[in-house]
């Protein structure tokens, strides 16, 4: 069978890379040069292994817990009436009662210990090396306050797998011994130790160039344009380049797969929200960090990327503005130089990238309704890079006509109704 993939990130190269592997003769499709310049190309580095690792404060996850603890400065809204922004905010609103809730932490908790599987599988498999670690990741409290709230999460999180721990300020250290200047400013975290690391966009380019040697034919610098339907089924794509025909297709595009989707009557519930990072040169190992550390009262995490820090948080409802904010870097600034320092801001790269959101924090995998050879793998927010194996192997898996290791019949688009 023929797939093509639109969408040349981490999501789409991962699916490739698995429909390859089964068999199939794929084909992605990308407006950029090259893999990961879009959301991808430097998001947080953090990789999540479990559903405590999915919040910021009280370690819960829902889209506007995002919004609620993005960090020191205000949240940027869109100028004017948006009514994507308003259906998806009611949607998100509907969503976020105890037993939705639930449901959100049980179906990012399958995939995100699921992708651990596939990724140590995948490393394994091929050497792939992306400067990554398997050194877990710290939730740093600045507060007595976060402390408390965080406890009794714990006990109920008990019996999921490896459970995370409550460390002390000098268990901290023995981790992280680079934040020993920064004492004053913390009274404890959680460690969590499945968690793991590494740069997207180096994972992204080099699979890529896995996947072509293993058949992948990659189209760069082709925008998609539309998608050619007859009543059941999609007959083409349409690009600058002209038309491309294949059995399957997968949109793969992020924020981007709404506007594919609508001229087919498809309303995917997925709005871009923007997060920003700083990428800077490690100059001090003795202030720096060994792994990943969150700064949950900012909402910023810090990653050490081989001999660069990866500095990431904030989220902004702007649509599809990626301008970058100066009020954003300030406070991605000032949680490093507070709890590090030992990395050159002055030559830091700021980068601004559109996470692609559904209302309940749930990507979106499987087949979109009414098309029988069209396939969705899209909305997977802010956890792109710690459910892009999963992801990747599931829609795969789905399109062959094989029954996935885990449970994905909660996943499509028809959960939205």
């Amino acid at each position: 069978m023929h797939v093509i993939v639109l969408g040349a990130g981490v999501i789409g190269v991962t699916s490739a890379w698995y429909l390859a592997r089964l068999g199939h003769e794929v084909t992605v499709i990308d407006r950029q040069p090259a893999p990961a310049m879009e959301t991808s190309r430097a998001p947080g580095g953090q990789i999540i292994a479990g559903p405590w690792g999915l919040g910021l404060n009280d370690l819960s996850y829902h889209p506007l817990d995002w919004l609620l603890h993005s960090g020191r400065t205000a949240l940027a809204l869109r100028k004017g009436l948006d009514p994507a922004l308003l259906r998806w905010s009611l949607m998100a609103m509907k969503s976020r009662n105890a037993a939705a809730h639930a449901i959100t932490l049980g179906r990012l908790e399958r995939l995100t210990q699921y992708n651990r599987h596939c990724l140590d599988a995948l490393r394994s498999e091929t050497g792939i090396t992306y400067d990554d670690r398997q050194s877990g990741h710290i939730q740093l409290f600045r507060t007595t306050r976060q402390i408390a709230r965080v406890r009794p999460v714990l006990r109920d999180l008990a019996g999921h797998g490896t459970a995370p721990r409550l460390l002390d300020v000098d268990e901290i250290l023995e981790h992280e011994p680079g934040l020993a200047h920064a004492l004053p400013l913390f009274r404890g975290g959680v460690f969590l130790p499945d968690d793991q690391s590494g740069d997207t966009s180096v994972f992204t380019a080099r699979l890529a160039r896995m996947a072509q040697a293993n058949g992948v034919r990659f189209v760069f610098e082709t925008t998609v344009q539309g998608l050619d339907a007859a009543p059941d089924r999609i007959m083409s794509v349409r690009t600058d380049a002209g038309h491309m025909r294949a059995d399957a297709y997968v949109v793969a595009m992020g924020s981007y797969s709404p506007l594919l989707l609508r001229p087919l009557g498809i309303r995917l519930p997925v709005y871009p929200l923007k997060g920003y990072s700083l990428t800077l040169p490690l100059t001090d190992e003795s202030h720096a960090p060994l792994a990943t550390v969150t700064d949950t009262a900012n909402g910023v995490s810090i990653t050490r990327l081989g001999a660069r820090i990866r500095v990431a948080g904030g989220v902004d409802l702007t649509g599809y503005n990626l301008r970058p904010s100066p009020r954003r870097r300030t406070v991605l600034e000032l949680s490093f130089s507070e709890l590090f320092g030992g990395g050159d801001l002055a030559a830091a790269t700021y980068w601004s990238g559109l996470r692609p959101c559904t209302p309940d924090g749930t990507p979106v995998i499987g087949p979109a309704g009414g098309f029988g050879n069209l396939w969705l793998n899209t909305g997977h927010g802010g956890l792109g890079w710690s459910t892009a194996c999963a992801s990747g192997r599931l829609i795969a898996d789905l399109i062959a006509g094989r029954t996935p290791d885990i449970p994905a019949l909660d996943l499509p688009l028809s959960r939205y109704g």
